[in-house]
């Protein structure tokens, strides 16, 4: 074989190899796109961990927790985290958490030997891409207990999942918090209390306590009432905007039509720092829940980065209802 001969193959060769490597990639390219389109969960032995596409979603700790279970961590699509976790001036706020007061024992606070305690005990479902892929989470198994007893004044079943809408005008992190709360057997009924910001509250970063807005679901029959350094409004959503460490971020609760009390009366911490938490009126009106009635709350919370419009939230919200079913 002639030396122009050896090249011209070798050339082949070469041009053959590099097509099937240059296919091989895009094959395993086009899979690793495959597998970051999935939701997914990761669970330590002390948090649960949520992806979308591979990044980062929300962290929820479960374990070495001082009395409650909480969303410590969660990021906007960009990735900026919204949460802080037990700052100095209020030790016992956890990013996003849920309490209230039970027969006279106090969930919320943590700071005295009375406080009660939310003791995980298990998860009953830990779930990747559920059904048609738009959610990931878990339902949660837990006592609410006094500080002096084994025996639950109340019981929780608690889900909490990251959702994938169909189609949304802006992207955005959605989480749904479902609570379904029960007397224990050998209760009849437990009273549930609390403060005028006891129920599923939010605290946000330092940098996103100054200069925020709230603003709310233009609804009609909203009334707005001022208290001291905070301020009430019923609504079915309410949302605040703010820098987190220079970046425009916005979060949002939505409460929904089926929840004891609906629309819910929030609570807006407007001096000191920013808190925003949907509450059930119970420092008004406490609500005796009977063994024989269980009392299921369904919250979601929504988060973007930048500073977002009551309509784009207004949309998401009525989005999210017609799909809640689904979930």
């Amino acid at each position: 074989m002639r030396a122009r001969d050896v090249v011209n193959f070798f050339n082949c060769l070469v041009r053959f190899f590099s097509a099937a490597l240059i296919c091989a990639g895009f094959d395993y390219y086009a899979a690793a796109q495959d597998v970051a389109k999935n939701l997914s969960i990761e669970k330590g032995e002390q948090a649960i961990k949520i992806f979308d596409a591979g990044r980062h979603a929300l962290s929820y700790k479960f374990a070495g927790v001082p009395k409650k279970p909480y969303i410590a961590e969660l990021f906007t699509p960009a990735g900026v985290q919204v949460l802080r976790d037990s700052p100095p001036d209020h030790k016992h706020h956890h990013g996003v958490m849920f309490a209230l007061s039970v027969d006279g024992v106090n969930f919320w606070e943590e700071h005295t030997p009375q406080s009660g305690l939310e003791v995980h005990r298990t998860f009953s479902k830990i779930s990747n891409n559920i059904g048609d892929e738009s959610r990931a989470g878990f339902v949660e198994e837990l006592d609410w207990l006094a500080p002096d007893s084994d025996k639950p004044l109340l019981q929780e079943r608690r889900e909490i999942h990251l959702l994938k809408m169909k189609e949304t005008a802006q992207p955005v992190t959605l989480i749904l918090w479902r609570s379904r709360l029960s007397v224990p057997q050998e209760k009849n009924t437990a009273k549930l209390e609390g403060r005028i910001y006891f129920g599923l509250g939010a605290r946000f970063p330092a940098s996103m306590d100054r200069n925020g807005l709230y603003f709310h679901a233009p609804d009609g029959s909203s009334k707005e009432i001022e208290k001291g350094d905070s301020r009430l409004i019923t609504a079915k959503w309410c949302a605040y905007s703010a820098l987190a460490d220079g970046k425009p971020v916005t979060l949002a609760i939505f409460d929904h039509p089926t929840n004891l009390r609906h629309p819910a009366t929030f609570f807006m911490k407007t001096k000191g720092f920013a808190y925003l938490s949907a509450t059930l009126n119970l420092a008004e009106k406490p609500f005796v829940l009977d063994f024989a009635k269980p009392l299921t709350l369904t919250y979601a919370v929504a988060v973007w980065d930048g500073k977002v419009d009551a309509a784009i939230i207004e949309a998401l919200y009525k989005q999210w209802l017609t799909q809640a079913a689904d979930f």
